[in-house]
């Protein structure tokens, strides 16, 4: 195993473990607006759909 040369100093880098509670929360609020943004165009979809069990489809007009 080498050993590191005179005066010279090894420091860990843990800005990676220290910016994990930073981004987390970040994470987790940008997964919640896309679930609600993706449940909000299905529902939207969903309104424009033409449905056949309601009562102004046009079966009342041909009777």
């Amino acid at each position: 195993m080498t050993t590191p040369g005179d005066g010279v100093d090894l420091l860990a880098d843990h800005s990676v473990l220290l910016a994990i509670p930073a981004f987390l929360p970040a994470l987790a609020v940008v997964g919640i607006i896309v679930l609600i943004a993706v449940r909000d165009r299905r529902a939207e979809r969903r309104e424009g759909q033409p449905n056949a069990k309601s009562p102004a489809s046009g079966d009342e007009e041909t009777r």
